[in-house]
């Protein structure tokens, strides 16, 4: 999975690739009739709803585009920054902004739209917002209170109200629809020479249907993230694909000689992982493993990624995710990460069998060690030499932990 804008091009040229889209945004605007105050404002008073009809359609089509693209997988919304939701400061800042627009006839993007083609009421509405914003900075200490208040942090609105991301994109659309029929009607009542006159009936009716098909399939559309891993965490499919086993006293030895091929990745929570973390271990959860930040660890070849986790079950979900993902040489722990403590750190006998049954006869003889005397010796020695030097090594290794990995937001912006 990837987003649709790649890291494939450096910081400098997203900033002219940037300016590229915010000249073609502030040409369109333009062309839409957005310069004019008057057009503006028509929405407030009901002789010109373009500005809702506009501001409708972009929402509603970039909502469909990303559902579809994230389906598909060429979208990761996780790279799409969601800006805090601070309650109060929103609906103080939407009542300011509304006054705003009704008494300048402008919204700060559009005012700049009309500046740069010479309007003045545009140049003065600029200049007043500078000096508001220069106002507010100086003043932030008084608002700081007021602007803090009430965090919700980077809520979405169908997970805030408990409903799909399908069946709120159908409300949305829905709505959308419906008050294209209301603004229509008022529009030509109110202004009957306004754009609602050149309305062909037939053809805004037949595209209403048409987004309304569109709204009611976007329902069976569920993020590919979550298709994957509901695929994944299937029993069948679990039992059906196998994946390749290191036993705990192989990752003992890999541990302890510091093998160089070796990476890994601890699938567990971040406190988990706090409060004890096999030496050199990584730890990305299960969701994260899409993530791009962790695509260079995870997609070394010619190392052996072990996934090591709670239990051998969450161990195989998270080392599928990654080969469906097109990772390579992942293994899991056997038994999980708990019996492996038990075996190594605290010396309680466990089998060397994998405890997850869903391998053929032929491969479960593969990881079934039947083990003479010497050999029991053998590794009852190991074991006792290795706890020593394991609980050593983890107890450096939570001492001198790395902060966890930074999951940065690629794309950030708004109006």
């Amino acid at each position: 999975m990837f987003p649709l804008v790649p890291n494939l091009i450096s910081d400098e040229l997203n900033l002219i690739v940037a300016l590229v889209i915010g000249i073609a945004f502030g040409f369109i605007l333009e062309q839409a009739g957005f310069s004019s105050s008057k057009k503006l404002a028509g929405v407030f008073y009901g002789y010109d709803f373009t500005v809702l009809r506009v501001f409708f359609t972009a929402g509603v089509t970039a909502m469909s585009g990303v559902i579809i693209l994230g389906y598909l997988g060429w979208l990761d919304i996780d790279f799409v920054y969601i800006n805090p939701t601070f309650l109060q400061a929103a609906i103080l800042g939407g009542v300011i902004m509304g006054f705003g627009f009704i008494i300048g006839g402008y919204c700060p993007g559009t005012s700049i739209t009309g500046m740069a083609i010479g309007k003045i009421d545009a140049m003065f509405f600029v200049g007043g917002g500078l000096i508001g914003v220069f106002a507010y900075a100086e003043m932030y200490p008084w608002f700081e209170g007021i602007t803090n208040a009430s965090a919700l942090g980077n809520i979405r609105i169908f997970n805030s109200i408990g409903i799909s991301q399908g069946l709120f994109a159908l409300i949305l659309i829905a709505v959308a629809v419906g008050a294209f029929m209301m603004t229509t009607m008022i529009e030509k009542k109110v202004n009957p020479e306004g754009p609602a006159k050149s309305f062909n009936t037939t053809h805004h009716r037949l595209a209403g249907v048409g987004i309304l098909l569109v709204g009611i399939a976007l329902l069976f559309l569920p993020d590919y993230k979550e298709r994957l891993f509901n695929k994944i965490s299937n029993e069948e499919f679990l039992r059906a694909h196998s994946v390749k086993e290191m036993t705990t006293d192989e990752l003992a030895f890999r541990i302890i000689d510091k093998d160089p091929k070796l990476t890994i990745i601890d699938v567990r929570s971040q406190n988990e992982f706090a409060a004890m973390a096999l030496p050199g271990s990584i730890n990305i959860e299960q969701k994260q493993i899409f993530q791009k930040e962790f695509s260079e660890v995870l997609g070394q070849r010619h190392k052996k990624k072990v996934f090591v986790g709670n239990n051998e079950n969450e161990e195989r979900i998270a080392a599928l995710i990654a080969r469906e993902l097109g990772y390579e040489n992942i293994h899991v722990l056997c038994n999980g990460l708990p019996s492996f403590m038990s075996a190594i750190i605290r010396l309680q006998p466990v089998t060397n069998q994998c405890s997850f049954a869903n391998i053929s006869s032929e491969n479960l003889q593969q990881h079934i060690i039947n083990v003479d005397a010497q050999q029991a010796i053998d590794t009852e020695r190991f074991r006792t030499k290795a706890s020593i030097t394991l609980a050593a090594m983890i107890k450096v290794a939570k001492n001198s932990m790395a902060k966890p990995t930074k999951l940065v937001k690629k794309v950030a912006g708004g109006c």
